[in-house]
């Protein structure tokens, strides 16, 4: 079992940056794959980043590739995503995922175990 808890969401206005903090609890971290799925209201969940539980790669939706950047750090339990040049239709709720010695998946139904989100808002 793993559980998972989002930090670093905000509000921010356009063109600025945020990282958000995804902390797992359990000593298996590290065979993990990581995800980042956002929803923003009257929206499905969408998928962000990914992530491969060796780290070795990673996936990106279209539309934050270039200003987002998923990293992890197996010594804290830790993954991130670093968003620059936010813009407003950045706004939405960002939850974390994982999924058990999963490559860099981008499919939700791919991940076992999800957060609580964590509020990100883009003022214009």
């Amino acid at each position: 079992q793993v559980q998972l808890v989002e930090s670093g969401g905000g509000l921010v206005q356009a063109g600025g940056s945020l990282r958000l903090s995804c902390a797992a609890s359990g000593r298996t971290f590290s065979s993990y794959g990581m995800g980042w799925f956002r929803q923003a209201p009257g929206k499905e969940r969408e998928f962000v980043a990914a992530i491969s539980w060796s780290g070795s790669s990673t996936n990106y939706a279209d539309s934050v590739k270039g200003r987002f950047t998923i990293s992890r750090d197996n010594a804290k339990n830790t993954v991130y995503l670093q968003m620059n040049s936010l813009k407003p239709e950045d706004t939405a709720v960002y939850y974390c995922a994982g999924c058990r010695r999963c490559p860099a998946t981008v499919t939700r139904g791919g991940y076992d175990y999800w957060g609580q989100g964590t509020q990100v808002t883009v003022s214009s």
